[in-house]
């Protein structure tokens, strides 16, 4: 038995009972998680390996298979948030020395030319002003210029809430004899995408936005083409844990016995589990058209409160993660702080280079309806009310 003296007393806050207050989560994400999803990931734990939690994660693979629209054999979910799959996509794409040209409108793109640049990648970067979007001519100009292995790109960029075209986009980079890699995390669900059809080579997302579970999970996927390219590299990926190698053979993507590579969030999977069917008992397409019409109320509804849009073009706005100049006049920080104490709701002000420019509102998966439309402008309307006064 030790014998020394405790040093460190037991702490008080943990001595209390654990208090999450109830709100309406109206960022760019997480999202609320419904009762169906909420029980499922209180679910019993079974053994990472067990036969029941294997066929989750078959189920899991085809629901992304229906999600992404893709028949990629090389589809799973990284035990990670959109971060890890963003870095998972990089890691395994390029080797030291490999170009990559990353179309930066926002932080998402800043992100991942970092990450490549920690991979020692020879990055190059096309550059659009927040709240614009990148045209085929913008890239193939990059394409023509830069000859790299992969192009990164951002579909929903939330933190400026813009929507990337990807039409043609897949054929031009193989023309380039480059690969299209598409970060869709502000998007799947809630926008039009079509992996094989749009010859995306991979594409990711993650389990909090649309698909309303808790952060944690990623959905990813690899084509035929991006699979070469990993079996065809000299030198093994600097990550263990997100080597997709060892993760296609756990997710039983590569035809073989599947062998033990890390102790998964078992919970984690059964909550993306029950996402995945939501959305596929709802329909993709269904699915679309809820956030692009509950986006569209949110759009007139801020014009009547004066307020201004910050994407002008109603094309390339993202129906997920609708954003809005900061009124002149008042402070962000203010406005989203009113609507958390007085309303319970959350919305969230800019991030990267949008930072102090907007506010953002977020609809995604059950929380895009009408009536939370309705609620957060009641609330906006609210707040540049007293917030005005108290300027006064």
């Amino acid at each position: 038995m030790a014998t020394s003296v405790l040093r460190v007393p037991p702490p008080q806050g943990l001595l209390r009972p654990l208090a999450v207050p109830e709100r309406l989560l109206l960022g760019p994400g997480p999202s609320n998680v419904p009762p169906r999803i909420l029980a499922a990931g209180s679910q019993q734990l079974l053994g990472h390996m067990h036969p029941e939690v294997l066929q989750v994660m078959d189920e899991i693979k085809a629901g992304i298979q229906y999600a992404f629209q893709t028949q990629n054999r090389l589809t799973l979910a990284i035990s990670g948030t959109g971060h890890c799959a963003m870095e998972a996509s990089l890691l395994n794409l390029l080797e030291h020395g490999d170009t990559a040209l990353v179309a930066v409108n926002g932080i998402w793109g800043q992100r991942a030319a970092e990450i490549a640049r920690r991979l020692g990648a020879n990055v190059h970067e096309l550059l659009k002003p927040p709240g614009e979007y990148f045209a085929l001519w913008d890239i193939e100009e990059g394409l023509a210029r830069y000859k790299p292995s992969v192009l990164f790109i951002t579909h929903g960029e939330s933190s400026t809430g813009v929507l990337q075209p990807l039409e043609g986009l897949g054929e031009l980079c193989h023309r380039h004899g480059c690969l299209l890699l598409v970060d869709a995390v502000a998007s799947l669900g809630g926008a039009p995408i079509f992996m094989d059809q749009q010859e995306i080579d991979v594409l990711y997302s993650g389990s909090q936005k649309v698909l309303n579970a808790p952060p944690g999970s990623a959905p990813i996927s690899f084509s035929e083409r991006s699979r070469e390219k990993m079996l065809r590299r000299k030198t093994k990926p600097t990550s263990f844990y997100l080597d997709m190698g060892w993760l296609a053979n756990y997710w039983g993507c590569d035809g073989e016995p599947r062998r033990y590579h890390h102790t998964a969030p078992i919970n984690s999977f059964f909550s993306l589990r029950e996402g995945l069917a939501m959305l596929a008992e709802l329909g993709l397409e269904s699915s679309w058209e809820r956030h692009r019409a509950n986006c569209t109320q949110l759009c007139q509804g801020l014009r009547n409160l004066g307020l201004e849009l910050f994407v002008k073009e109603e094309k390339a706005r993202l129906p997920t993660i609708t954003t809005l100049r900061v009124p002149e006049g008042y402070d962000w920080k203010e406005i989203t702080s009113f609507l958390m104490d007085k309303h319970a709701i959350e919305i969230a002000g800019g991030l990267g280079p949008s930072v102090g420019k907007v506010l953002r509102i977020g609809l995604m998966g059950c929380n895009s309806t009408s009536g939370n439309v309705d609620r957060v402008l009641r609330a906006l309307q609210d707040a540049l009310g007293c917030c005005r006064r108290s300027r006064l």
